[in-house]
Parts: structure tokens; C-alpha cells; sequence
């Protein structure tokens, strides 16, 4: 399975973005697909899941009622919808994919991995 990240740029505090990461290989296989965000100097942190047969959505707190996780089944593609962004958003951001839905939260329960696409937010 392959991830492609895209979408990411700089944006002012208050704006919005929109990142899509497309799949494509044994993607018959996978369940669990999440974001993941690293900033500078810091460990790398869950942001959204969901779940690919079943549509449930998870997220962190840090974005709960900003961010929204979404897929389209049909082109193999999840998207993050970001807004209200705020300086702390900002990160390289990373799609992750596993073929089991289980501890959603963890790096390590993702084999497959994005090349990330970097969000900036300016105050």
C-alpha cells in the first residue's frame, strides 16, 4: 500500500485547509487510515482516524471540533478538513494506514506511511 499526501501550505490563524491522501496498491485490505502531525523538535501525534468499513471517526481534543475526517471509498482517498487553524497546528502532516482497526491513537499501530505534507499557520 502506498499513501500520497497533498494539500498542505501556509495559512493565516483563522484560515482553513484541506488534506487528501490518496491510496493505492492492496488498499482492498485496509481498515484503519489516520492523521498524524509532527512539529519540530517534538514526537510525532495522533490527530484523526477512521474507519474504512465502517465510517466511525476518532479524534484528539487538540482538534476536536475543528478537524473533520472524511473518505471517499470509490477514489481510495481520506481527507482532513482543518479549520479555525492556530499557530500550535502547525506540523508536518502525515497519513497513516494499517489493515487492522485497533489501538488508533498509536504510531505503532500503522505499517504504512505517507511522506508527509507541511502546514503552516502564521499568527
Amino acid at each position: 500500500v502506498q499513501l500520497v499526501e497533498s494539500g498542505g501550505g501556509l495559512v493565516q490563524a483563522g484560515g482553513s485547509l484541506r488534506l487528501s491522501c490518496l491510496a493505492s496498491g492492496r488498499t482492498f485490505s485496509i481498515d484503519a487510515m489516520a492523521w498524524f502531525r509532527q512539529a519540530p523538535g517534538k514526537e510525532r501525534e495522533f490527530v484523526a482516524a477512521i474507519s474504512w468499513s465502517v465510517g466511525s471517526t476518532y479524534y484528539a481534543d487538540s482538534v476536536k471540533g475543528r478537524f473533520t475526517i472524511s473518505r471517499d471509498n470509490a477514489k481510495n482517498t481520506v481527507f482532513v478538513q482543518m479549520n479555525s487553524l492556530k499557530p500550535e497546528d502547525t506540523a508536518v502532516y502525515y497519513c497513516a494506514a494499517d489493515t487492522l482497526w485497533r489501538d488508533y491513537e498509536s504510531v505503532n499501530s500503522y505499517t504504512y506511511w505517507g511522506q508527509g505534507t507541511q502546514v503552516t499557520v502564521s499568527s
